[in-house]
Order: structure tokens, then sequence, then C-alpha cells
């Protein structure tokens, strides 16, 4: 099952089950995480919440997309309940990617970077036993969820920022529950928006270069992510493609299993308050920036994987972002 979240044309808010080229709405239902916190509250899945939510209409999901009128797969009344992160270097990559990394990390430890040595470590370590706890890995905060941009949303990179880049992930998403439970609701396509010339000047900017906005969506799929996830990254300009690669996700291409990757995050009881929603953003191997490409404004990013249902396309543009006026009181 896969759902979306969309503005109607009366300006209200619903949530649709994707059937085919329709959206069949649900009834009664205006945001996946009311869905959500219904699913937990009655002890069942979020698939069988959804069905019995019964549908009211039926809607052209081409007519809604291109009426703009898609939002994040997941959202709040109050954004500063969601917390955006991420983990890195868990992505093995291409196969001439992956044998290239093999060949660096066979090295004498000592002249690997601190980057490299964490990709060994998940390489070595990220995937233990069921019910033994792995390496943990490189993890980032991104933001809150003022960040998340619907499919079809303008990106907005500040004007101070040394690189616009497109990073093309999955993110797993979730809602804790009343007892301070994770709960994976599922899956979505993540464009998740770097400063990569920052964080190449020194590897400690990492944290600064990844404050910035993040496209998810347009589809939520609920259930289990495949092992093996296979899509496109594009770049396109003047409506032409500039550039596009293949971008490999799922566990048979990583180096550290998905609970795993939660497990270290979830450890961390600030991040089990009831009510939270977390959108964690996996990784990837996969950026036009390796291959010297530089966004411009104007330019439009799509990550496709039809595994997740439709492209998540987003324009991308430097915005003019003053800083504040720090007072004294």
């Amino acid at each position: 099952m896969r759902l979306v979240q969309f503005r109607s044309e009366d300006g209200g808010r619903a949530v649709a089950r994707v059937d085919g080229e329709a959206l069949a709405v649900l009834n009664g239902v205006t945001r996946v995480a009311d869905l959500a916190h219904m699913a937990v509250s009655q002890g069942q899945s979020l698939a069988a919440t959804a069905e019995a939510a019964g549908i009211a209409t039926t809607l052209s999901y081409d007519e809604v997309m291109g009426a703009g009128r898609l939002l994040p797969p997941i959202d709040l009344p109050d954004p500063a309940h969601i917390v955006v992160s991420g983990t890195g270097l868990t992505h093995t990559g291409s196969a001439d990617t992956r044998d290239a990394m093999h060949a660096k990390v066979a090295g004498d430890d000592a002249a690997l970077s601190d980057s490299m040595k964490i990709f060994k470590m998940g390489l070595e370590g990220g995937k233990p036993a069921p019910g033994e706890t792995g390496v943990q890995p490189e993890w980032f905060w991104k933001g809150d969820g003022t960040i998340l941009r619907g499919c079809g949303q303008q990106m907005e990179s500040p004007h101070w920022a040394d690189d616009m880049g497109e990073e093309p992930e999955i993110a797993g998403i979730y809602l804790i529950g009343p007892d301070g439970q994770p709960n994976r609701l599922g899956y979505a396509l993540a464009n998740e928006l770097s400063d990569h010339v920052m964080e190449r000047q020194n590897y400690l900017f990492l944290a600064h270069s990844k404050l910035r906005v993040c496209g998810l969506g347009p589809e939520l799929l609920v259930g289990d992510l495949p092992q093996d996830v296979q899509g496109m990254s594009r770049i396109y300009r003047d409506g032409a493609v500039l550039w596009e690669k293949p971008f490999l996700s799922g566990e048979q291409n990583m180096t550290h299993t998905l609970a795993n990757l939660e497990h270290h995050h979830f450890k961390y009881p600030m991040f089990r308050q009831p009510g939270q929603v977390h959108v964690h953003v996996y990784g990837t191997a996969t950026l036009s920036f390796a291959d010297g490409v530089r966004l411009q404004d104007g330019d439009v990013m799509e990550i496709d994987c039809a595994r997740l249902g439709r492209p998540l396309r987003n324009p991308v543009r430097a915005q003019e972002m003053p800083g504040p006026q720090v007072t004294r009181l």
C-alpha cells in the first residue's frame, strides 16, 4: 500500500491510497500521522487502519499532482515535533564504486581518512546477527518539520551556501507511541539537499552542510522495504536532462542493516518522546556533485524509483535569507 497527503480544491487536507492512476481518498482522514495514532491505539497495522477507514471518493492522481497540491507524505500541525536526521557512509554503491572503496579500505588503517574508517567499520560490523548490536554509523541532524518539501515544491538554498546539491535517498518514517516506542510507518523517497563544497573544506563542517531543506515523497510505502532498491537520479536544466545516474539502496546495497541504523538512532531517549515523528534518511552513494555538476537556479532534481511510487521532483533556487538580529534583553 502507498499513501499520499494533498490539498483538496477547497484548501482542505486529505489522505488517499494510491490505486493505479487514481487516488482513493480515505473517509474522514486528513493527516497520515492521525491515521498512525489510530493504528497504534487500536493495536493494528497502518495498512489495516487505512483499509478500515473506507473510501470517500476517487480522484485523478495526475490532476492532483499537476495542480501542485501534493504535500509531504508525513507532517504535523506543529513541525517542531518532527525530527529530520540521517546517516552517511552506509551504501556500497555501484559495482565499480564498491570495488574502489574495498580497495581503499584494504590498506593500512593509519592511512585511511576518518570517512573511510567509518565506512570500513560499517563493512565489518554494520550487519550484526539478530539480537546483537552492530557498530554505530555516521549520524547527523538535519532539521525539524519546517524543512520538509513535498513533490513539486521549490527547495531553497541559502544565498550564503557554497553549494546546493541533491542526495537521492530513502527515508524511514516513524511515530513515537504513547509508551515511548518507535513505530515504523513506512518509507518514502527523499532528496537530502546538502552543501558538498562546504563539507569538503573541512569534514567538521558536515553538521553545517546538512542544515538544508529536504524533499520528501510523494508517496509513503507502507510495509517492508525491498532488499534491493534501484532507481535513477536526474538533473534537468531548461527542460532537458543535464545529468542522470542510477542509485542503489536497500540492505543488499548497504553496509548496515536498517535495524542497526534504527537502534543507534532511537537508543537516545530524546528521540523517543511520545507524539514525535521522525524522518530518518539512510544515505546514498550517488551524487551529481561527484561528477562535477553544480546546480543552478531553476534546475529540477528528480529521484525516480518505481518501487516507492511516482518520482520526487523539486526545482531548486538560492534565496536571500537575512541573518537574525540578536537583541539583548
